[in-house]
């Protein structure tokens, strides 16, 4: 998967830069749980996510302690499936 996530305020929060990232999926937010099954191997979706099915009402914090995603935040996802194991 190649990706960008980011807050509504346009704030990217993560994203794969020129490798792929490899996900196992039931590690991943709900969002992407249900969601990603639905799109084929090449495909390219833009995920709007409430926060129910994100982070909901915790913040996520990087290893510093900082805040990275405040909680109850929609996050944007644009997500490219590049292949399926």
């Amino acid at each position: 998967i190649h990706y960008k996530g980011m807050l509504t305020d346009g704030n990217v929060f993560d994203q794969t830069r020129t490798t792929p990232a490899i996900f196992q999926l039931g590690d991943l937010i709900a969002a992407w749980k249900n969601v990603i099954p639905k799109i084929k191997e090449g495909g390219r979706i833009v995920m709007y996510v409430p926060p129910s099915l994100g982070y909901g009402n915790r913040d996520n914090r990087d290893q510093n302690g900082n805040i990275v995603i405040p909680a109850n935040s929609i996050l944007i996802f644009e997500v490219d499936l590049l292949q399926v194991q």
